[in-house]
């Protein structure tokens, strides 16, 4: 492991926030390599392929062979909404919009069936247009892919509120289920507690014990789908308890509980037990719990970081952990030619300037 750490009286400037949405689009783009390893459920697959291109260190994320997938378009979209400022029904309206919009251009991208029928659904402009209907299929990962930015905008722990209440409403535009926006509250949550320098151990105890039930508070108060959520809302909650016992860290401290073996291939099969499908990062809940893994296992190495979020079967999570990693390390010891020519680099690095001076 790399000597660099962080500290927590060592703050998040704005080159970490440049890093955390580059690192957020080349994660997902390296991990997604133009669709062949996103569909691909062979972890062991993806990384003879990876050895057979010389590793990590030798691929150069740009097109047309490593496009961003869908999950950063939508990033994107969030993200240069959450930057023009709006608040309130506005900045749903305004997000809602772009989703619609970022819809064009996800042609090859692979975006989920839940995002492209709630995108489909949405309204911007009408009365209660950022809404669709509720949906027990909308439990997959598509709305805690694209909301890390979330985080980025509303950092500050006296934010709390602003920051589910985003991630929700912009979540369940297309993932109406519990199990998918919490997925998105999760990845946002994850993202400023990384702005925080809050131990990464304690995490996912205070997506249980904090955001969590201000989210279940602010879901009933808005009255939408209310009785369904209240419902369904136990699975996601009843899996991260299991993840942090599994993993020693219930209490909010290390260490951590690994397995005597952990490898690859081990991981592989520890993924897929992640999920509600089966598929590695596929449902809203796992795809963050996968995210979180790698970054308690990787710590400061980049391709460690990608070898456990983006090269496993399944859908990758390296954007969101990515985004994470970025913000805890910058790009120092990522190979350049992973982000310098990365699609998108522009809007992903101008809109993280913008979403540094909203935070301030």
């Amino acid at each position: 492991m790399s000597e660099r750490v962080v500290t927590r009286d060592r703050s998040a400037t704005v080159e970490h926030y440049k890093a955390a949405m580059l690192l957020s689009g080349a994660g997902d783009a390296l991990g997604y390599r133009n669709r062949l390893w996103e569909d691909e459920e062979s972890g062991a697959a993806i990384r003879q392929e990876l050895g057979e291109l010389g590793g990590l260190k030798s691929i150069r994320a740009e097109l047309p062979d490593w496009p961003v997938s869908a999950d950063t378009v939508l990033h994107l979209a969030t993200a240069e909404g959450l930057a023009t400022g709006k608040a309130g029904e506005d900045l749903l309206h305004e997000v809602a919009a772009r989703y619609v919009e970022g819809m064009k251009d996800t042609a090859g991208r692979k975006p989920g069936p839940s995002t492209i029928l709630g995108a489909s659904q949405l309204k911007p402009g009408e009365e209660e247009g950022f809404r669709v209907p509720y949906s027990a299929h909308g439990t997959g990962s598509g709305a805690a892919r694209r909301s890390m930015c979330i985080g980025l905008r509303y950092p500050k722990p006296d934010q709390l509120l602003s920051l589910v209440a985003v991630a929700v409403e912009t979540g369940r535009m297309t993932h109406p289920h519990p199990t998918g926006f919490l997925g998105a509250v999760a990845s946002a949550l994850f993202t400023a507690y990384a702005v925080q320098r809050r131990p990464i151990t304690t995490w996912g105890l205070g997506l249980l014990n904090e955001a969590c039930p201000i989210a279940k508070s602010f879901v009933r108060g808005r009255g939408f789908a209310a009785e369904e959520a209240e419902r369904d809302w136990d699975y996601f909650c009843d899996q991260w308890q299991w993840y942090l016992d599994l993993r020693g860290i219930s209490c909010g401290v290390g260490p951590v509980i690994w397995p005597s073996s952990y490898g690859p291939v081990e991981r592989d099969e520890a993924y897929k037990g992640f999920s509600l499908s089966g598929r590695a990062g596929g449902s809203g809940h796992g795809a963050p719990m996968v995210a979180l893994d790698a970054l308690l296992g990787a710590g400061s190495d980049w391709e460690e970081l990608m070898s456990r979020a983006g090269f496993h079967g399944g859908d990758g999570t390296a954007g969101i952990a990515g985004c994470c990693w970025g913000l805890l390390y910058g790009t120092q010891g990522v190979p350049e030619g992973n982000h310098c020519n990365l699609e998108y680099r522009e809007r992903l690095e101008r809109s993280a300037e913008e979403l540094y001076a909203r935070s301030r």
